[in-house]
């Protein structure tokens, strides 16, 4: 590992990704903000196909690829071949992570496993994402971000009681995996230099795991009180009041004043002071079990009142409360701006193009977004001739043989 140096908490760290669609990627774009060296390796003259999803692209470009592959480097291989696998090795024995999203097995398959690779890297880090793991009886089955969701719990208690349940609106599955796997590197990285640690490790991440583990107190419930949580629509189950109400205007706010001290706060600032001796609401309990009730009364105010004096009102008296954002109200805010949480980056095919800014934001290692995602092997020369080492002669051959 390279020296850390100011800006870039992970600078001199090398990541090689073999990885499509969302949860390695964004796994590894997460690493890439902080300063790794993130090698993507692609199919040659295919690529992983989030170069055109989205509503719109430009050639080989989607908005969604300049964001998800910015600050990486990436290259074409056919792993399918001896030569490409062979380039494939000789590259991960210089890397510190490797990052794949592969069916179980799949790398095996072409000497490119765990136990294949350390051989030649004992200090490897590799973070294996999958559907369901590189154990168990389903190890083998196909897993999207979706399907992790549905068995991991979330999309069963997501929406209105006796609807079908929604998806969430984003990939949330396989971010929440991406961030887990990140969670796993930066932990093992931390082990080999806290802890003088010569060798690497193994990091399995599964999606269905992984919506799981957020799953808060639902599991408990149920092995001690029998209790199945439901789809319960907008609000929170026995925190009242704590929900969205619409305004005079016709936009959603979110209002949510379920301590005593808030919902004391609320019934002032709405003058509604009866409420506070009401035993229906006059604590956290009597709120609980009154839920429809309050929430109802709660709505009925803020139905006859604009949303910016409802926000307003909220705030002046400290109490949770913000607007339900759409694309075009989040570019609008100064708060956004102000936070750098858009950041405009120069795309040499498509332009200006704008994305999210960089999380967690850290004083000292912010990290930086240097470039937005390449073109399809834009840095292949790059790679085998400067890492790898390759001669012209023999990198124009595996060209011409479509090895890379």
């Amino acid at each position: 590992m390279g020296n850390i140096h100011s800006g870039e908490a992970l600078k001199g760290i090398r990541v090689v990704e073999f990885g499509n669609f969302i949860a390695g990627p964004y796994l590894t774009r997460f690493l890439g903000d902080f300063g790794a060296e993130v090698i993507k390796i692609e199919v040659p003259g295919q690529g992983d196909p989030i170069r055109k999803w989205g509503s719109k692209q430009e050639g080989d470009k989607s908005v969604w690829w300049a964001t998800q592959s910015r600050n990486k480097k990436c290259i074409t291989l056919n792993l399918k071949t001896k030569e490409g696998q062979e380039l494939a090795r000789k590259l991960c024995s210089s890397a510190d992570i490797v990052v794949e999203n592969l069916r179980p097995g799949s790398l095996e398959k072409m000497n490119l496993g765990y136990e294949s690779l350390k051989k030649l890297n004992k200090k490897l880090i590799m973070v294996r994402i999958s559907g369901f793991g590189q154990t168990g009886p389903y190890k083998d089955r196909a897993g999207f971000g979706s399907v992790g969701e549905a068995m991991g719990g979330l999309r069963y208690v997501t929406g209105f009681p006796g609807k079908v349940p929604p998806r969430i609106g984003v990939s949330i599955g396989d971010t929440l995996t991406a961030l887990f796997g990140a969670l796993g590197a930066i932990m093992a990285l931390f082990n080999q230099v806290k802890n003088n640690d010569s060798e690497g490790q193994e990091i399995d991440v599964a999606l269905y795991e992984s919506v799981f583990a957020v799953m808060e107190n639902g599991i408990g419930e149920y092995y001690k009180y029998g209790i199945i949580k439901e789809r319960t629509g907008s609000n929170l189950p026995g925190v009242a009041p704590s929900n969205l109400y619409e305004t005079s205007d016709g936009k959603w706010v979110i209002v949510a004043a379920n301590s005593d001290h808030l919902f004391k706060r609320l019934a002032v600032a709405i003058e509604k002071e009866e409420w506070l001796e009401d035993p229906r609401f006059n604590t956290h309990e009597s709120r609980g079990q009154n839920q429809n009730e309050i929430e109802s009364l709660v709505g009925e105010w803020v139905k006859i009142n604009p949303s910016e004096k409802v926000l307003a009102l909220m705030n002046e008296y400290g109490i949770p409360a913000g607007p339900v954002y759409n694309m075009e109200d989040i570019s609008n805010d100064e708060h956004f701006h102000e936070r750098n949480m858009i950041q405009e980056i120069e795309d040499k095919d498509m332009g200006p193009v704008h994305m999210p800014g960089i999380v967690p934001k850290m004083s000292k290692t912010p990290g930086n977004i240097k470039w937005s995602g390449p073109s399809l092997g834009e840095n292949n020369q790059e790679v085998y001739q400067n890492i790898l080492g390759l001669s012209i002669e023999d990198y124009e051959d595996l060209q011409s043989k479509g090895v890379i």
